[in-house]
């Protein structure tokens, strides 16, 4: 049992999202309050645009989006890959690489959300994150837009996963650094930006299951440390992903930070 629940543990947090990894200053303030007038009401309807749609943690976002009364834009690589019709979504299909292309559809909106995932490699490096940051900042900056939720995953710094279980530590965590490295540097990327208000939402590994009401733990670093001596799920469901990520649309408290979670 006890190696049943390790590769059990392994081959979720081998899943990022959208792919399964193979081996293959004050004028940020004044947006800030801007923002902030927006969330005068938790049932404030909002104009969200999502990248990374067809993704399944991007599912969960356009479906709870949705749910709520906001106004979606998804904007993907084929739309035909997104299946979900709805009065308040629109369906869009862009660059995700050209801020060109990128900035027509962010106009108008309020917030931007991405879980773009990009399969991880041992023979090159991942470089998705970093340039589509760079070109969805670049797009922000045209449209106005000033607030972005974007998703990485728990130990992306080198050295944050020096007390992780084993198997992650010496057989996961090296298959997958490449991606890590990138989500990395994707971060220290958007802690440069000053008229960003941005927040990475970091989970551990991720299970397809739906939102529940569990309780959330979070923590200011790459992971969720134990709690009073109880150990943290090293998984957690896509759809409760979504929910942390819109639970931040009526908060500030992780504007311009990195914030690790899990549930109880």
């Amino acid at each position: 049992m006890f190696y049943k629940h390790k590769l059990m543990t392994l081959s979720y947090l081998l899943t990022l999202d959208g792919e399964t990894v193979r081996l293959s200053a004050v004028g940020s303030l004044m947006h800030l309050t801007r923002f902030q007038s927006r969330l005068s009401s938790e049932c404030q309807r909002m104009k969200i645009a999502v990248l990374g749609a067809t993704g399944q943690t991007g599912q969960y976002l356009v479906s709870q989006a949705l749910e709520q009364g906001h106004t979606v834009t998804a904007i993907v690589r084929n739309p035909a890959k997104l299946t979900v019709h709805h009065d308040n979504l629109k369906v869009v299909k862009a660059d995700i690489f050209s801020p060109d292309s990128l900035k027509t559809h962010f106009k108008g909106q309020d917030v931007i959300m991405s879980c773009l995932g990009f399969p991880a490699s041992v023979f090159s490096s991942v470089t998705g994150y970093t340039q589509t940051m760079s070109a969805i900042v670049s797009a922000m900056r045209e449209a106005q837009v000033n607030r972005i939720i974007t998703m990485t995953s728990w130990y992306t710094e080198p050295n944050s996963g020096a007390q992780s279980p084993f198997l992650i530590r010496f057989l996961l965590l090296p298959i997958i650094r490449s991606v890590l490295s990138n989500m990395y540097e994707m971060e220290q990327f958007l802690q440069k930006t000053d008229d960003i208000n941005w927040t990475v939402v970091r989970p551990p590994g991720l299970k397809n299951e739906p939102p529940t009401a569990k309780e959330f733990l979070t923590h200011d670093g790459y992971s969720v440390p134990p709690s009073a001596g109880q150990s943290v799920g090293s998984s957690v469901g896509r759809g409760d992903v979504a929910r942390f990520m819109f639970s931040l649309l009526s908060s500030t408290a992780w504007v311009k930070q990195g914030v690790a979670m899990t549930t109880k």
